[in-house]
């Protein structure tokens, strides 16, 4: 009887018919660089868009002072650099929007083919948690005098000013709502990075 070649062309032995496939290899970690960027891009977005309000934020209106013997209406201007709350808020929108285009750069690299390794996850995370507590932070600060200008406080006898300054105002409480969503965003961020490195120890 005849014996049949199950040998290719190659050279190698075809496997048999009632053979088992061979085990595919694992998947590698599932890659978040895509999201990753579409964040930092948005949170480049947020702090830039509230540092340019922040930085406008400014306001002259005619006020009676009181004079004696008379009333004189002067021009009494008000400006962020007024508040150290606000300037605490300027400088942590300026570090953050630039570290955010620093990463955001770091993941177009990724994408493009450089796999990204554990020890530079653990560093972005690290960093991630860091600039989200200065974020956090300096909104809650600049909230609180947003919070008095608007309504005042009646026990220590601060008055309201909302009601006078009122663009400057609405400059300050749009800066400080951009920062609580850059905020948000950096915590987004170290939950994926933290996501990401527990997807490789696996």
């Amino acid at each position: 009887m005849a014996t049949v070649d199950t040998t290719t062309e190659s050279g190698k032995a075809a496997p048999e018919s009632g053979g088992y496939p061979a085990a595919r290899a694992p998947s590698p970690p599932a890659n978040f660089s895509c999201a990753d960027l579409v964040l930092r891009a948005f949170l480049f977005a947020a702090t830039l868009s509230a540092l340019v309000v922040l930085v406008t934020a400014k306001q002259t209106v005619l006020v009676p002072v009181a004079l004696a013997p008379r009333l004189v209406v002067m021009p009494i201007t008000s400006k962020f650099k007024d508040s150290p709350a606000l300037i605490y808020l300027l400088v942590a929108l300026c570090v953050t929007c630039f570290y955010s285009l620093l990463t955001a750069v770091s993941s177009l690299r990724f994408i493009s083919g450089s796999a990204s390794t554990a020890k530079t996850l653990f560093l972005v995370l690290l960093l991630d948690v860091f600039y989200a507590a200065i974020m956090a932070s300096a909104t809650g600060s600049a909230g609180g005098v947003a919070w008095i200008g608007l309504n005042g406080n009646s026990h220590t006898r601060w008055i309201k000013i909302c009601n006078v300054y009122g663009k400057f105002c609405r400059h300050i409480g749009s800066s400080t709502f951009l920062s609580l969503i850059a905020s948000i965003v950096l915590v987004l961020l170290a939950v994926l990075d933290a996501y990401s490195l527990y997807r490789r120890s696996r």
